[in-house]
């Protein structure tokens, strides 16, 4: 006996043992990280999950409609805006499913036996029954409780549609935005190949003025470490080509080392100038925002949320009852068993009235118009928020717009003057310096010249987003 207690002890210590090696526990001490199986677990989870990677066509080159498009159908944060919508939509189909009433099936089985005194004897009794029923709750009348909280749930779930809507805004303009860098970045990196090109050139020219003895050997080394510059350049252009090309994959919810192909920036045609007034750009933003909207549909639910505390000061009217078969069974003694069955039903009309409850209800008022104001500060900070924000987006148009045709005028000047110096370098009236410099003011030029295009469609993007028309006219979708 004892030896069998032994063996039961330390098959339960070792029990203990393994639960204790399994269990969760904090680091062991501070200065180390820390590690365990279940870290590995998680990486098996994540290997786990769905891939929602699509493929791009690697030879064609996709606008920016096509790439907004696709976009919208896999970011991720579209879908989980979309859910979040879903979740008030059912959040709103609860709070109606209030009006009506409630109806169960109950069945109820029960036995019991009992020692009845009789005289001076004790008599064995036996009850059992069955009895399937039907049972009703309805609340007739609450002053209002069940329309406020169908209220509150109707504004959430509009604050949440509008919250949809600014998701796509947000993806239109990040797409928009990651797009016309990449734009800059190619361009950039092409005017870099210009100007080696060029460097190359004037390298050329150096040389083989100095086999013919009309120039200095200072004359090509200087040549040569423009040519070194302008590699030097071309490098860091396609470096940041490549993040560029990165960056606009993430937005699309896309490997950062997918190969794609966009239109050139060539083929882009500049925006002329701007019509509408910089007021008129504002009411426009607000009646387009679509996160000032949802603000106000939050007020809104405020209001209801107001309404809904209130009702609780009156009482509720509601009904409640039962109504079935049952079927019952009893024994006395030795004697012969009885059953019998018959109808059943009660019905009860109650009305609840709340006199007192340490000022709850006061308080549940009180903190409902504490949001309601705390929303319209928010709605009026987003507001001025918008503003400000239409009005440097305006300011930044107008600024790109001119630096544009400033850069046009600088490309046209700096290519001439290089050509002009160049050409007198030829004839020998012009030395090596003059050169360089001239071909370095053209590489500046270009750069400048497609950065200026780039920001003009850059800022021209930003003020459509500060205003909402990215969301008011999506673009075409001609995608998959």
């Amino acid at each position: 006996m004892h030896t069998c207690l032994r063996e039961i002890a330390v098959t339960c210590l070792f029990s203990l043992s393994a639960l204790s090696a399994g269990a969760q526990s904090v680091p062991a001490s501070p200065d180390k990280a820390w590690h365990s199986p279940a870290e590995a677990g998680l990486n098996k989870e994540f290997s786990s999950l769905p891939d929602t990677d699509y493929k791009l066509d690697p030879a064609k080159p996709y606008t920016l409609a096509e790439l907004v498009d696709l976009a919208e159908q896999h970011n991720p944060e579209t879908r989980l805006a979309w859910q979040q919508a879903k979740a008030r939509a059912a959040a709103l189909g609860i709070a109606r499913g209030a009006l009506y009433p409630t109806l169960a099936a109950v069945a109820v089985s029960s036995t019991d036996r009992v020692q009845v005194l009789l005289n001076s004897a004790f008599f064995r009794q036996t009850y059992g029954s069955v009895s399937p029923e039907l049972h009703v709750e309805y609340l007739i009348f609450d002053f209002g409780g069940r329309g406020g909280a169908i209220d509150v749930a109707k504004a959430n779930l509009l604050a949440a549609n509008l919250t949809f809507n600014n998701t796509h805004l947000k993806i239109i303009f990040q797409v928009t935005s990651a797009y016309y860098r990449l734009l800059n970045a190619i361009g950039q990196m092409d005017a870099a190949e210009a100007n080696l090109k060029n460097a190359q050139a004037v390298e050329e020219d150096a040389q083989d003025r100095l086999d013919h003895g009309l120039a200095t050997k200072p004359d090509v080394l200087e040549a040569a470490a423009s040519t070194a510059q302008a590699q030097y350049d071309l490098q860091a252009a396609v470096g940041a080509e490549e993040i560029a090309h990165g960056d606009l994959a993430t937005v699309m919810g896309l490997p950062p080392q997918t190969v794609y192909h966009v239109q050139d920036v060539n083929e882009l045609k500049m925006p002329g100038e701007m019509t509408e007034s910089v007021d008129a750009a504002i009411n426009h933003a607000f009646e387009q925002r679509p996160d000032l909207k949802a603000q106000l549909a939050q007020l809104r639910a405020s209001n209801a949320a107001i309404k809904q505390a209130r009702s609780r000061y009156y009482p509720t009217l509601s009904f409640n009852g039962d109504g079935g078969l049952t079927r019952e069974y009893g024994q006395q003694g030795q004697l012969p068993p009885g059953y019998v069955g018959s109808e059943i039903w009660d019905a009860n009309l109650s009305l609840k009235w709340t006199l007192f409850d340490g000022g709850r209800r006061e308080h549940e008022i009180a903190q409902a118009k504490a949001e309601k104001a705390a929303t319209l500060a928010e709605i009026n900070a987003l507001r001025d928020q918008i503003s400000n924000e239409v009005w440097t987006a305006y300011s930044n148009v107008k600024t790109a717009q001119r630096q544009q045709q400033a850069a046009v005028a600088l490309l046209t000047s700096a290519d001439q003057s290089y050509s002009a110096a160049r050409e007198s370098y030829g004839y020998g009236v012009r030395n090596l310096l003059d050169v360089v410099a001239a071909q370095k003011a053209l590489a500046q030029a270009r750069s400048e010249d497609v950065f200026a295009r780039s920001q003009l469609l850059l800022q021209v993007a930003n003020l459509a987003f500060r205003t909402g028309d990215l969301l008011a006219i999506p673009p075409a979708k001609t995608g998959p």
